[in-house]
Order: structure tokens, then C-alpha cells, then sequence
């Protein structure tokens, strides 16, 4: 696993369970607003951390903590990650995975193996506009495929899209709702405007969604959905 950062315990990532954050390097995405840019980017010049020291820790730490987050970058673009997960799951713990649901297959892996215990998928916009608006290297139908997966597999899940404009609007949440129809919960997230990919996105036009433009946004999605939330 090529791993960039650990966060060492978090009460937010895998509420209300107490975890560890597991961040992996590299990215097939390029979300102008990301706020992990030095993890989407992957440079040489990154200090990496030692797998062997990811589990000296989390050895010292299974009587304190109850999960482990592993996140990014985009975890799925690892092809240890099914054996890295399992490792973690022989420990005791909990394994959330943060995904963008474009890589369907490695995700069925995880799920078949019985590997993961909660699924977060952020969803950027309606997935037909993935490669204008976030440089997306993936196929609509990998969007789609994961997020029925998820919602069919019976494991605790939710979804997550962070609500920039023009990237989002309600025409985008329409789409997303069809897909996402059953889920669990599905969360509205505003941005971060600081150290992001593009520092200059929020230079023009672009812009954070409003807070009525949230609300409107959760309208559309509380029929589809069992939980609407705006963080």
C-alpha cells in the first residue's frame, strides 16, 4: 500500500465509533476543490509511511480503538487493498472504506470477502459530467454500478457530494437521487476553500452552494433517501 498520511484518532470519520484514518496516495480524479491535493497528486518528493509502522500502531491500539478509516487519493486504485483490509479485519477492527465508486470490481471484491463494515461513496455530480467537471478518468456506469452495489450489499453505507456550483445543481441532485434511490443516508457537504488543487478555482464565478440551495438540494433528495444531511 502506498500510504501518505495516518490520522492517528478521529470521533467524525466513522461516527460514532472511535477510529484511526488511514490516507492513501494517488488519485484518479481531479476535483478543482479537493483539499488533499498532496494525496491526489502523489509527487515523488512525499514522504511515504512504512505499512510495517501502520501496524505497530494499530497492534499498540486495539484496546482503545473500534475502527479504521482507510481513505485517500483513492484507496481502490491499490491493488493490495482487498489483503491490507483483511489484515485490519484479523486485528478486530472495523474497516470503513472512502471510495469514488470508480472502480466497481475491486469494490465487489471487498464486499464479497466480507471486508468492509461501512462504505462511504462521494458522488460529485450527475455522472454523465464527471469528465468535464472533475477531469474524471472513469465511466459513468462505474459510477452508477457502485452505488447500486453499495446500496444492495446490506452494509452500512452513505453518500456524500460536496456542493460546489456550477457543479452541482438541482437539475445534478435530480439525477443523483434516481441513482441512489434506498440508500441509508446521504450527506451534503460544504467545501473548503483553503489549500485546494486549483487555488485559483474560487477566483471567477465558482462558488460554494448557499445554504437555500442546500436545503433545496435535500428536498429533492429526502424521498429517495432514508437520511438527508447538511454538514
Amino acid at each position: 500500500m502506498i500510504i501518505g498520511g495516518l490520522e492517528k484518532i478521529s470521533l467524525i470519520d466513522y461516527a460514532p465509533k472511535l477510529s484511526c484514518v488511514i490516507f492513501t496516495m494517488g488519485c484518479n480524479f481531479r476535483c478543482p476543490y479537493c483539499h488533499n491535493a498532496q494525496l491526489v497528486l502523489a509527487r515523488e518528493t512525499q514522504k511515504l509511511i512504512d505499512e510495517k509502522l501502520i501496524f505497530e500502531f494499530l497492534e499498540k491500539r486495539k484496546m482503545h480503538l473500534d475502527g479504521v478509516v482507510i481513505t485517500g487519493g483513492e484507496p481502490t486504485l491499490q491493488p493490495d487493498l482487498p489483503d491490507f483490509a483483511a489484515r485490519i479485519k484479523e486485528m478486530g477492527f472495523l474497516v470503513k472504506l472512502d471510495t469514488n465508486g470508480s472502480n466497481p470490481s475491486r469494490l465487489l471484491k471487498m464486499i464479497s470477502l466480507g471486508l468492509l463494515d461501512y462504505i462511504a461513496m462521494d458522488i460529485k455530480t450527475d455522472p454523465a459530467r464527471y469528465t468535464k467537471e472533475v477531469g474524471a478518468a472513469c465511466s459513468p456506469k462505474d459510477i452508477v454500478a457502485s452505488a447500486h452495489m453499495i446500496i444492495e450489499s446490506g452494509l452500512k453505507h452513505e453518500f456524500r457530494t460536496t456542493c460546489v456550483t456550477p457543479i452541482i445543481n438541482s437539475e445534478a441532485i435530480k439525477t443523483i437521487a434516481k441513482i441512489v434511490s434506498g440508500a441509508d443516508q446521504y450527506a451534503l457537504q460544504s467545501a473548503h476553500m483553503d489549500n485546494i488543487l486549483e487555488p485559483d478555482f474560487f477566483a471567477g464565478k465558482n462558488r460554494c452552494s448557499t445554504e437555500d440551495e442546500m436545503e433545496e438540494f435535500k428536498q429533492i433528495l429526502s424521498p429517495a433517501v432514508k437520511t438527508c444531511v447538511i454538514r
